[in-house]
């Protein structure tokens, strides 16, 4: 009853105020600015579908011009390798490859290779590929007068077939080399190497010597971390002072588990991918790859010779 007395006390007293005083008791109450209302645009399907259409015009004619320079570009590396191969073929005499080569200034004395066994080629027919790649890069490494060749591939699969390997690389010899062959090493790291193993007697080291050295993933970050490990022991039981630990102990320690800093690197492969190289080796390493080629061949491996051959070595202090 009290709440009702005083609402009509209440509306009774607002009934007397005129129009200004009421708005004048309103006003602290309202809002100081007046609320925007935005609009909502209004959909225009005909510019939206021309402007569609021409994002999907655009990005169509870019995709046809980078297609026709890609074609073109394969096809500008396919004439060249075919003139290559013309000009420049070994026919497996030594001979040859040397007479390809006399025009060079150096050549690198250690050659390192990166070679994939791709998932469709798992298998025995992959494996005898993989070995006959390994054959023919070796022979033209021997006629070229290059002493030391290694080979990456990822898998180990290499490693594991060592002495098939060795079997596989010294026949590949005698056909290029006949009874003149040179001397033969396959070696691995952690792995006992095969040496002098022509069971024929007529390897000559008069005829020169190669080494070909296997290598896998595991010979990468790994050995790396090990490494690591091994001088972080040694350094807390006393055994090495930490001022002992430098790049000249690092960089002998791999190269003697591992191998020494190859000066030429050789991807047969169209892109640039390392696939787990030992990242140690390849500091001051020159990398060599050719577009748009998916296979080891000759004109590679001499375009690389040639390649090395007029690089400039720049070493900073």
């Amino acid at each position: 009853m009290v709440a009702n007395q005083e609402t009509n006390i209440y509306c009774k007293d607002v009934n007397q105020l005129d129009v200004r005083e009421r708005e004048k008791l309103l006003k602290p109450y309202l809002p100081t600015k007046p609320l925007k209302v935005t609009k909502r645009p209004k959909h225009q399907p005909i510019r939206m579908f021309l402007k569609i259409q021409l994002h999907f015009i655009v990005f169509t004619a870019m995709h046809m011009l980078f297609s026709l320079y890609i074609r073109f570009r394969q096809a500008f590396h396919i004439i060249l390798d075919r003139i290559f191969a013309l000009l420049y073929y070994h026919h497996r005499a030594p001979e040859l490859i040397r007479q390809d080569i006399r025009g060079l200034e150096r050549l690198p004395q250690h050659l390192s290779v990166i070679l994939e066994m791709k998932q469709e080629e798992r298998g025995l027919a992959g494996l005898e590929k993989l070995l006959d790649d390994v054959a023919e890069i070796s022979a033209w490494c021997a006629g070229a007068g290059i002493p030391t060749l290694s080979v990456y591939e990822r898998t180990g699969t290499l490693k594991d077939h060592i002495e098939r390997t060795h079997r596989v690389v010294s026949s590949k010899l005698h056909s290029y080399f006949g009874p003149h062959v040179p001397t033969l090493q396959i070696q691995a790291p952690h792995i006992p190497s095969f040496l002098d193993g022509d069971q024929s007697g007529r390897a000559s080291s008069s005829a020169g010597h190669l080494s070909v050295l296997l290598l896998s993933e595991g010979d990468g970050r790994a050995t790396l971390v090990d490494l690591t490990k091994t001088l972080a022991e040694m350094s807390q039981r006393n055994k090495l002072s930490a001022d002992d630990i430098s790049l000249d102990l690092i960089d002998a320690e791999i190269s003697e588990s591992v191998m020494a800093e190859p000066d030429l690197l050789i991807l047969f492969g169209p892109y640039v991918k390392l696939q787990g190289y030992p990242p140690w080796q390849v500091r001051l390493t020159e990398i060599y790859h050719s577009q748009d080629n998916c296979g080891v061949g000759y004109q590679v491996f001499l375009r690389a010779l040639y390649n090395f051959a007029k690089a400039q070595m720049k070493f900073g202090r």
